[in-house]
């Protein structure tokens, strides 16, 4: 697999990129440049483009040297022992990776932020050198499969791609452009675009009409990609993050992350090659070695114990297996929240006075604890995370890989397959695709079942995003009211508000009084939901043209 085309860069350009990045032809590169506020500034732009970080940078930051400090301007007013180890900071641009090696580096919660191409923003459809951008295993393509999965790869971009117009006129037809308002400057007031008379107005009602169908478009149609999909990751961290990460995917059965696990350990040393030296010395051997044996004897033991039990065929989205007792949750909570306050006063004592509290003294304190919050920001104290839940999840892969992004939580998950069903969006059907998008799923599911009776690790490269993906999540109170009240917006992806929407109605029913202070979960259903998102851009957009002029 060959994309090295994207970089056919000539060599005053090369000069310069050598300049600010660690090499100028590869897929994975540090970024060297040495202004912080520009590398943040790159890191963050590249999400939404489909530019690779190099092209980005010499089309954006070249000509324009304070182009990183009028990014985070424009940002801002729109809307703010081992341990050395993390003395050393990196920045990773890691290119051409498919979801599944994605969501393994992401699965690291600590130490690592990541900035990821977005599928609501970026179409999917691009060729580069007559092949669609999906990952080619060698170890498939070396097997006689490969001709099985380039067809089930290719059907699902061919699909993905013929159905994006497709998706944009039926949005278009259900939700028309003058069934909105949108802002009329003559009158100062929001106004349907047929009445709309001032050409800027109608150009800019114009452009969040259109951004926001096509956002909505390419959200419906994602669960056409295989999870083989290419993608761009952006890594920020720091040295024991990073030695970390290279330890596991090192460790790693597959191919795709073994590979990458050399390049960045070669990147890496370009930047801070003292923080990651010990990964393959003796510490980093010993550890690996530690990881991969006891991968392998736990592997074996779940073959044994679990073959009596069949899969779900049929799972349940949502299921809510463990929690405390809603008098229990109360009393941790309580005493957490006076503790935190008291005059020396220990928490032994504390928690034996607060069980002999009447409801009503509970119910005041635990209702002060959250009644001055003012939006979703405002988040509740550490108290709440006395309080503990843990859920079984089947939702699609694509509605994971939103999920995946939360770390302060627990999360477990199986290898993807398709045997546990799809989801189907309603537009979907609707539209008249319903054919061609069961052809498709079809297709991954028949190609899955032959490449994993001996890759079962390389089939998942086969499988759809709308497939449903067997996980367990274990999250505190704190951080559900975070998950919750930021997932169920209405700017959100249908798939995972509605799972959000079932958690909150699940806890709900369970532990009323510590929900009340969740007062921004938003239980509506919308059509173009970010429709008012994409209108406050555009305000923004505009209000900073004037301020320029």
């Amino acid at each position: 697999m060959n994309f090295n085309t994207e970089y056919d860069f000539s060599d005053k350009e090369k000069s310069i990129l050598d300049q600010h990045f660690s090499n100028s032809d590869k897929h994975v590169f540090a970024i060297t440049t040495p202004r912080q506020v520009d590398r943040g500034a790159l890191m963050s732009r590249y999400s939404r483009s489909d530019k690779t970080m190099r092209k980005i940078f010499l089309d954006e930051f070249v000509a324009n040297p304070n182009r990183g400090q009028e990014f985070y301007s424009k940002i801002l007013s729109e809307y703010g022992d081992d341990s050395v180890a993390e003395l050393g900071e990196a920045q990773i641009a890691v290119e051409w990776i498919s979801n599944i090696a994605a969501k393994k580096i992401e699965d690291q919660r600590i130490g690592l932020s990541y900035l990821e191409k977005s599928s609501r923003y970026i179409p999917f459809d691009k060729k580069v050198g007559n092949m669609y951008k999906y990952y080619r295993d060698e170890r498939i393509l070396k097997s006689k499969y490969a001709d099985l999965y380039i067809e089930s790869c290719d059907h699902s971009f061919n699909v993905y791609s013929k159905s994006i117009r497709v998706m944009q006129r039926f949005i278009s037809e259900m939700e028309p452009i003058d069934d909105f308002m949108y802002f009329d400057s003559i009158s100062k007031s929001e106004k349907p675009f047929s009445k709309l008379r001032n050409d800027q107005d109608i150009e800019s009602a114009k452009k969040v009409y259109h951004s926001t169908v096509r956002s909505q478009t390419l959200d419906i149609l994602r669960n056409l990609l295989p999870a083989s999909t290419l993608t761009n990751l952006g890594i920020t961290g720091n040295g024991r993050a990073f030695e970390y990460l290279l330890t596991r995917l090192y460790c790693s059965e597959l191919n795709e992350l073994k590979d990458l696990a050399h390049l960045l350990n070669s990147e890496l040393d370009c930047v801070i090659p003292s923080f990651i030296k010990r990964v393959n010395e003796k510490y980093g051997k010993s550890l690996q070695s530690f990881m991969i044996n006891t991968n392998k004897e736990i592997s074996k033991l779940t073959d044994k114990y679990l073959e009596d039990i069949k899969p779900d065929f049929s799972p349940v989205d949502v299921r809510l297996i463990d929690y405390m007792d809603s008098k229990d949750a109360e009393l941790k909570v309580i005493s957490a929240i006076l503790y935190e306050n008291a005059k020396g006063q220990s928490l032994h004592d504390i928690t034996k006075l607060v069980k002999s509290f009447p409801q009503a003294r509970r119910n005041e304190i635990i209702l002060a604890y959250t009644k001055f919050r003012g939006n979703r920001r405002h988040r509740p104290g550490r108290a709440f995370e006395m309080v503990e839940y843990l859920f079984e999840m089947f939702t699609n892969f694509g509605m994971f890989r939103d999920l995946h992004r939360h770390r302060i939580l627990t999360m477990e998950r199986q290898l993807l397959s398709t045997k546990h069903g799809y989801d189907i969006p309603k537009e979907i059907i609707d539209s008249g695709i319903e054919k061609d998008f069961k052809d498709c799923m079809y297709l991954s599911s028949n190609t899955y079942q032959n490449i994993v009776k001996t890759m079962p690790l390389e089939a998942q490269y086969a499988v759809n995003f709308a497939y449903k993906y067997p996980y367990f999540i274990k999250i505190n109170l704190r951080e559900l009211y975070h998950v919750i009240e930021l997932r169920t917006t209405a700017q959100g992806h249908p798939d995972y508000r509605y799972i959000c929407q079932q958690m909150f109605k699940k806890i709900n029913d369970i532990h009323p009084l510590l929900m009340k202070g969740m007062k921004f979960v938003d239980l509506n259903q919308y059509g173009l939901g970010r429709f008012d998102t994409e209108k406050r851009k555009e305000m923004k957009r505009r209000e900073l043209l004037s301020s320029k002029s």
